[in-house]
């Protein structure tokens, strides 16, 4: 899928709404509405609500709400019935979100008789809904929720993206409640930088350091007092990177501009220690008078590095645990069901040669149970083959994609080089990308020949499958088993691209690591 096309997505759509939305909006009273409103329309929710925990895990309080004008009484309703409604930890839907730390999505709200508002809910025609916790780096600060008239199945790429969206919004709860306890203008810039989360470094047009707040301190391991005056490349930049640090920064100053500053981007750190870790920084010039200023706002990222380690780690679990399993079903097969159907039909063919003279209706009889059973077992061989041809463990890509071309239904060229061979677990990948697509294209393209490539090239697999049918095949497309083939290629930190205009031709791509 081209990249433009990912942007798209409802989910890019909402997430770059609600980062406008809390960048822009510095009214409180006006922030939830616009972002519930914002998530709620673009990815098709009908009422939208906000919950907010008090200090001191207090309860949890419904503090706003939306509902869509298209979504008739019900969602008005329950909106109504739902302002200001108190939750303890653990009761309903958004106390057990907050309780757990966990998104959670209820299909049916009928089966869910235990929650306070599940007869509210059945009453105004609220059936689904979905509810993520509001999260800072300190903690979860509350939740937010949306519901639907419709019956919507889990999603769990929606799911993932509503966490985002949420430590977002915690970002901002958290970052605001500490602006509502500095009640002096000349206190309020010293609470905000002591309060925040991410370390703030200010520093002066040579690059020393003016300013390094108390997260500054626990995430580098300096004091303030050792901080202030020294040179920030020296403080908290790896020596490698510090002559290109210099570079850039020198950049900023001379033209105000560059790839620092007013940009998200991650570099590596360095402690008072000499330890490195990955950190995400955003530099902002200081509009003052006299000699320019910049504040650097720096993020320990770490957990979220290993979050996403994790995350992929998982993912390949579960590819390799569906390949094994289905390895497992093979050998089964052909070590059972196959071998039992063979002698059948080695029983069955002797019969038939020496069965003599016998009545014609139990001749016929044995030759048509004779057929039958090298017919089961042509499809027997042939299941066996689709769940996870035996040749592809022994022999490899080229020698498993060879048997699976020759059974093609229409022509095929095949070339292969991916010597040597890559993990069992990328192998699946790539032969049943190719079994999918070859499938596909017998199925709907209307081609006359294709092509198929698989080359290595350094530590990737690079797969491309071309064929000159009538294109406009989508992973977007309803039913399109390329979703699924994209899911398995980004499991294991691949992806998959897919080229086919309307008249085609169409070309899909895949690049593996070889390495699972």
């Amino acid at each position: 899928m081209r990249s433009g096309e990912i942007e798209s997505r409802p989910v890019a759509l909402a997430d770059r709404a609600v980062a406008r939305i809390l960048a822009e909006t510095t009214s409180d009273e006006t922030i939830y509405p616009r972002v519930l409103e914002a998530i709620g329309q673009t990815l098709d929710w009908e009422l939208g609500l906000i919950w907010e925990a008090a200090p001191e895990d207090g309860p949890l309080t419904c503090v706003d709400v939306w509902y869509s004008p298209a979504a008739g009484d019900g969602a008005a309703q329950f909106a109504a019935a739902s302002l200001h409604t108190v939750l303890a930890s653990g009761q309903g839907l958004p106390g057990q979100v907050w309780a757990s730390g966990e998104a959670s999505w209820i299909v049916d709200f009928a089966s869910h008789t235990e929650f306070p508002r599940a007869a509210r809910a059945a009453a105004t025609g609220m059936r689904s809904a979905l509810c993520s916790p509001v999260r800072s780096a300190g903690g979860i600060l509350g939740a937010i929720e949306f519901l639907s008239s419709r019956t919507r199945e889990p999603d769990v790429e929606l799911l993932e993206a509503m966490a985002s969206l949420g430590s977002q919004i915690g970002q901002v709860v958290e970052r605001r409640r500490a602006e509502s306890r500095a009640q002096d203008a000349g206190e309020r810039h010293r609470a905000i930088v002591d309060a925040a989360l991410d370390c703030i470094i200010t520093v002066d047009q040579s690059g020393r350091v003016l300013e390094f707040n108390p997260a500054a301190e626990r995430t580098f391991g300096y004091s303030e007092e050792d901080a202030i005056g020294r040179d920030m490349g020296e403080l908290i930049v790896p020596p490698a990177l510090r002559e290109r640090h210099r570079q850039g920064f020198a950049r900023c100053v001379r033209e105000g501009q560059g790839r620092l500053v007013g940009t998200r981007i991650e570099l590596t750190g360095m402690r008072e220690d000499g330890t490195q870790f990955p950190v995400e920084l955003t530099i902002t010039q200081i509009d003052v008078p006299g000699a320019p200023r910049f504040t650097g706002f720096v993020r320990d990222i770490t957990e979220r590095h290993e979050a996403e380690a994790e995350l992929k780690a998982s993912r390949t679990r579960i590819v390799e645990a569906g390949d094994e399993a289905r390895r497992r079903i093979e050998r089964d097969l052909h070590d059972g069901a196959q071998q039992r159907l063979i002698a059948l039909a080695a029983n069955l063919g002797l019969t038939k040669a020496t069965m003599g003279d016998v009545p014609e209706a139990t001749r016929l009889a044995i030759e048509q149970a004779h057929e039958q059973s090298l017919a089961a077992l042509a499809d027997l061989r042939a299941l066996v083959r689709g769940l996870y041809p035996a040749v592809l463990g022994h022999r490899g890509l080229d020698a498993a994609l060879s048997g699976l071309v020759a059974h093609a239904t229409l022509p095929v060229r095949l070339r292969v080089d991916v010597a040597p061979r890559c993990a069992p677990g990328i192998e699946a990948i790539a032969y049943f990308t190719v079994s999918e697509a070859l499938a596909n294209i017998a199925k709907h393209a209307g081609a006359g020949h294709a092509e198929v490539t698989l080359r290595r090239s350094g530590q990737r697999l690079l797969v491309t499958i071309t064929d000159d049918g009538r294109g406009g095949a989508s992973m977007d497309s309803d039913g399109s088993g390329l979703r699924g083939l994209d899911q398995r290629a980004r499991a294991v930190d691949g992806w998959l691209r897919v080229d086919s205009p309307a008249g085609g031709p169409t070309t899909i791509t895949m690049e593996l690591p070889c390495a699972s």
